[in-house]
């Protein structure tokens, strides 16, 4: 059980040895080191890209590009259509 240190209530010595299974749970199966997965807390390698639990990318540079917004694409669909209108009007 933790107990506190000099009486000073912001410093805790922690007489448990509980250090040792901390830093075991922080490994995987295969000893590779774990992190904790942004979205759904639970551990996962610390290469990954994608949590295997949640799906979901761990940081944005890994997400792939998501689609063109609308108002670009009507954009161009509409200096397109201008332009053709420009060349078979002549």
């Amino acid at each position: 059980m933790p107990r506190w240190k000099n009486d000073d209530r912001d410093d805790w010595i922690d007489d448990s040895g509980d250090e040792d299974d901390e830093v075991e749970s922080l490994q995987g199966d295969d000893g590779e080191p774990t992190i904790a997965c942004p979205y759904c807390r639970k551990q996962i390698h610390e290469d990954s890209q994608q949590c295997p639990y949640c799906e979901r990318y761990v940081s944005e540079e890994d997400a792939p590009a998501g689609p063109k917004p609308l108002w670009i694409v009507i954009g161009i669909a509409l200096c397109l259509y201008v332009v053709y209108r420009w060349i078979v009007g002549r």
